[in-house]
């Protein structure tokens, strides 16, 4: 049933669990192109609901009969959570849901070949649906393991470009009766077959939604590059204490609601620990009201001081983020600047360079809507896209400069949110 209803257009489902939700217009437009192609590319900037479309796709596939469907994340930390919301709205009921990568999850796991084989051929023996969640790095496995793939979603798809990745990708575009690859920043090549241009792997682009749109739809919000100019010097010798001291000069300077959900993204894992074990830094922090939170994959989760399991980190990370009393500040080197979803973050600290791609996703962290905002424009009390009138009107991106370092930064981050969020053209990468 269509309702035309405030600025958009919206369109009224229901999930599996009966749950209704409700379609964009720039969603409606992908899952259309998805019904009328087998195979293809859906470029939606961060905070579009790149994953809602997977899942509605997902529905409306399993109720045609039992499928095989298999889900590839980046990391396990994203596969797990695309798990979460896939079965939030599809019935595990009729549907069995595998893992096949290294991490933990509560579902069955598992990365043999044999055993992936037995799960879904069981499941698929008893007119049953099998939804299989895998990361790239272990995408082989289910290659190898023989079965027939009737739909494949590649989440942050460029990841299937590098050197490592890119044979199992082939190989599943050529397995998978459906195949599906979902990111905001695109990765092509002039060189090899690697790239996303590769139309026989990856093939055509079915949807590629600008960023203006989504934040005139009261999708996303826009971001804002602020430079923070610093007399200080950075060296070999001292990154901890002038990183230390510049987050503290940079949270001063801010006003308490820009800063109340901060993510810090450091150069190293190994300059974060120095930052965290030599500078006092976490108590003049938790001084300051903050709880803090950090996570590499060399030292692991700490909540406060207290080291967690990652899937306890991201709970409280998760739940911390949708509560507007609490206030937390995440240092991490690279495992939060893709993909995952952290609710409520109000800004971003840069203290690294970084590549186009971890630019955009980066800045895709800080532009989703405030809850009270996304309520108001669902509500017709305020017009989606009158960003004065919204909370969070803007999300923050604070980029030090010091007297030898930054400037660089600043200039090629403000170009990247031009061309994605004026000129309305994904953020592309060259694949190396």
């Amino acid at each position: 049933m269509l309702y035309g209803t405030l600025f958009w257009s919206i369109i009224c489902v229901t999930t599996e669990n009966h749950l209704p939700i409700t379609l964009r217009p720039h969603q409606q437009r992908a899952l259309d192109a998805m019904n009328a192609s087998t195979h293809g590319q859906v470029i939606v900037p961060t905070g579009g609901g790149k994953t809602f479309i997977m899942i509605q796709d997902c529905i409306r596939l399993l109720k045609s009969g039992a499928k095989t469907v298999v889900v590839v994340a980046p990391r396990i930390l994203l596969a797990n959570q695309l798990s979460e919301e896939f079965t939030e709205q599809i019935s595990t009921t009729w549907t069995h849901i595998c893992h096949v990568h290294s991490g933990e999850t509560h579902h069955f796991s598992s990365t043999k070949c044999d055993q992936i084989a037995l799960f879904n051929n069981t499941a698929r023996a008893a007119a049953e649906s099998c939804i299989i969640f895998t990361t790239y790095h272990s995408l082989h496995k289910v290659v190898d393991s023989g079965i027939p793939i009737d739909c494949i979603y590649f989440d942050e798809a460029h990841n299937g470009c590098t050197r490592n990745f890119f044979t199992a990708v082939a190989a599943m575009s050529i397995i998978a009766d459906r195949k599906y690859f979902f990111t905001a920043t695109p990765r092509v090549s002039n060189k090899h077959d690697r790239g996303m241009n590769n139309i026989a792997v990856f093939g055509q682009r079915l949807e590629s939604v600008p960023a203006p749109e989504l934040i005139n739809n009261g999708s996303i919000i826009p971001p804002t590059i602020v430079p923070f100019k610093t007399s200080d010097t950075v060296d070999k010798k001292n990154p901890h204490i002038v990183h230390s001291n510049t987050v503290q000069d940079i949270i001063d300077s801010l006003d308490e609601s820009d800063a109340a959900k901060v993510l810090v993204a450091v150069p190293s894992s190994r300059v974060l620990g120095n930052i965290l074990g030599h500078t006092d830094l976490i108590a003049q922090l938790t001084e300051r009201g903050y709880n803090v939170l950090h996570v590499t994959s060399k030292f692991g989760a700490y909540v406060n001081k207290t080291k967690v399991n990652r899937e306890k980190f991201f709970e409280t990370l998760t739940t911390w983020g949708k509560d507007d009393s609490k206030k937390f500040i995440v240092f991490h080197y690279s495992i939060l600047s893709e993909g995952i979803n952290v609710p409520g973050l109000t800004h971003t600290i840069l203290l690294r360079n970084l590549n186009i791609v971890e630019m955009a996703q980066t800045i895709g962290r800080v532009i989703r809507l405030d809850k009270r905002d996304s309520e108001a424009i669902a509500s017709g009390s305020i017009t989606a896209g009158t960003l004065s009138l919204y909370h969070k009107p803007t999300g923050f991106v604070t980029v030090p400069i010091h007297s030898n370092h930054g400037a660089a930064i600043v200039k090629r981050l403000q170009r990247v949110v031009d061309e994605i969020f004026i000129k309305g053209i994904p953020a592309t990468a060259l694949v190396a």
